[in-house]
């Protein structure tokens, strides 16, 4: 009679069903794919089909009793270094809407806002076009197919049951100040002009004080604004370039274990 202990089917299980914490924690937590827009069944089935791709050549998962405490705190690892790698793509993402805010904002036009469909959440017109534009860049550079190779990567450098060093932790939490440097460099040459069109404003002020600054600086600097943000729309490429770069090598430094 063929029969199976235990141990067996706990290291079925766990070879099958630890990698999948640390994939769907992953895809419900990284931008473009972890978004409102996708619905999360669309998205558990990606991690399934990835966990059923990846299984086979990953290495052996230690064996745990299925139903017991360490189980359970590998289940929360998993899920907690998923999460983590998604969270840090994120902050990729949001350096270029907070660059968008800040350049509304600079140039009057943060009151125009709408409803982003991807966070759910209102944002100015700004942040919303720099959004979309990161998105379309980062799926025609194939950065989906560069973080699920890094995905791979992790369970030969930091595998199930390994615990990620905390070091880690305290690097996420310190790109946050990352973001904000990265979003005002981004839109540093424009926000620059900008300041310059106020200046001479208050310059026009201060020579002719009868004049109504209000009703002709606003449209003034609203029109201008519109124009130096086409033309440094010239040079969002290239800095989208190097923040990627650094953002994808950066992902591949935290899998590591030591």
């Amino acid at each position: 009679m063929f029969a199976l202990s235990e141990t067996e089917i706990g290291s079925w299980l766990g070879q099958f069903t630890f990698p999948l914490f640390r994939i769907a924690a992953l895809l419900m937590t990284m931008p473009v794919i972890g978004t409102q827009v996708v619905p999360v069944r669309i998205r558990l089935y990606f991690a399934l089909a990835i966990t059923l791709v990846l299984v086979p050549v990953l290495p052996p998962v230690p064996p745990v009793a299925a139903l017991s405490l360490q189980a359970l705190l590998r289940v929360l690892q998993e899920v907690l270094v998923g999460v983590l790698l998604g969270f840090s793509l994120q902050l990729f993402f949001q350096l270029f809407i907070i660059a968008g805010q800040l350049l509304a904002t600079q140039m009057g036009l943060g009151f125009a806002s709408m409803m982003d469909p991807v966070n759910g959440v209102s944002v100015p017109v700004l942040g919303q076009l720099f959004n979309v534009l990161v998105i379309l860049l980062f799926l025609a550079m194939n950065g989906h197919l560069v973080v699920l190779d890094t995905l791979a990567e992790s369970f030969i450098s930091l595998p199930v049951g390994e615990a990620l060093p905390a070091r880690h932790y305290w690097e996420v939490a310190g790109r946050l100040g990352w973001v904000l440097g990265a979003g005002l460099l981004v839109v540093l040459p424009a926000i620059t002009a900008l300041l310059v069109i106020n200046l001479a404003f208050g310059l026009m002020t201060r020579a002719a004080p009868q004049l109504n600054i209000f009703s002709i600086g606003f449209p003034v600097t609203l029109v201008l604004g519109l124009g130096i943000v086409w033309i440094s729309l010239a040079d969002f490429f290239a800095g989208y370039e190097h923040f990627a770069s650094v953002a994808l090598q950066w992902l591949r430094e935290l899998i590591r274990a030591s």
